[in-house]
């Protein structure tokens, strides 16, 4: 989903997210990079929300866990499709501005292209939309000839339309460029092999916080199956950082950590509040935390989340 400020996109995801949000057997994650000014409003009903590079690193990264689960859990089964349900969703991950997760996040690529390639059979599925259609942001990997559902509102410049729609597609019709409203856009997809122009409809800010309200109390959990992988991954045994810690910095690390957890609501703390408030590397927390969990001294209420 491509198109320059100001073109409608925002819209459209907020159309899309309305969608998404009324189905129960979807799980929703999202990237927004934009420290989530966009999805923010769509919190309630969003699984998981990154919106820093180190974040949105993890998420792609548990998504390929969760796609390789899946892709197990079939074979083992005798089954080739997962079929979406309450109690085994799909997973829909939506990466608000591309473009922003090309540039400081390079190294998720090669995550992003796993995800586009092999997540169709497990459902799950990768939504990117960008108001920067460069070559670098589109790529020329597996995320993009893989994405054969393709929305382009208005973009700047004639080249952008083969960018976001396909080589050719200018050529053949598809005039994004001349689109001359906002959520107007084309449209191209197996079944719409037609340039016709659709609008988007506009939801108000109103809108947008009422339907969060009455979806948020139906969205579904992660599958079980999806569940314990991530967990399995997150408490695996992972190597210490080569930067040395020093006694000092262990036990404030360590103060910190039991203070927090001490006073952890019931529905725990989030991994990246204790990154934040203890210092500690990824590997080394999530290392820490496994040892508490082992002891009893902690308890891991979800994926993510301790205390």
């Amino acid at each position: 989903m491509g198109g320059v400020a100001g073109s409608g996109k925002s819209g459209g995801i907020n159309v899309l997210m309305g969608n998404l949000s009324a189905c129960q057997d979807v799980v929703i994650w999202a990237i927004d990079l934009k420290r989530g000014m966009e999805l923010q409003p769509w919190a309630s009903c969003i699984d998981r929300l990154a919106t820093t590079p180190d974040q949105a690193r993890t998420m792609l990264r548990d998504a390929v866990t969760v796609l390789e689960a899946r892709a197990e859990w079939l074979t083992a089964n005798g089954r080739r499709v997962w079929d979406p349900t309450p109690e085994h969703p799909a997973l829909v991950i939506i990466v608000d501005e591309y473009a922003e997760l090309a540039d400081d996040a390079p190294d998720a690529a090669g995550d992003t292209d796993s995800i586009a390639r092999r997540g169709r059979a497990v459902a799950v599925t990768l939504i990117a939309a960008t108001q920067r259609p460069t070559q670098k942001a589109m790529g020329k990997g597996a995320v993009r000839s893989q994405m054969d559902v393709r929305v382009s509102f208005r973009v700047r410049e004639r080249k952008d339309v083969d960018l976001i729609l396909g080589q050719g597609m200018l050529s053949a019709g598809w005039h994004a460029h001349t689109l001359n409203a906002p959520g107007k856009f084309l449209l191209s997809a197996p079944e719409h092999d037609t340039p016709r122009r659709g609008r988007a409809y506009l939801l108000t800010d109103a809108a947008v916080a009422e339907a969060a309200e009455r979806h948020a109390a139906t969205r579904p959990a992660l599958d079980e199956v999806s569940r314990l992988a991530l967990d399995e991954a997150r408490m695996a045994p992972v190597s210490e950082p080569s930067a040395p810690v020093t006694p000092s910095q262990e036990d404030h690390a360590e103060t910190a950590l039991r203070e927090a957890l001490d006073g952890a609501p019931d529905e725990g703390l989030p991994i990246a509040h204790l990154l934040m408030i203890t210092q500690l590397s990824r590997p080394t927390l999530y290392r820490r935390l496994a040892e508490l969990v082992k002891s009893g001294r902690a308890v891991q209420v979800g994926y993510g989340s301790c205390n």
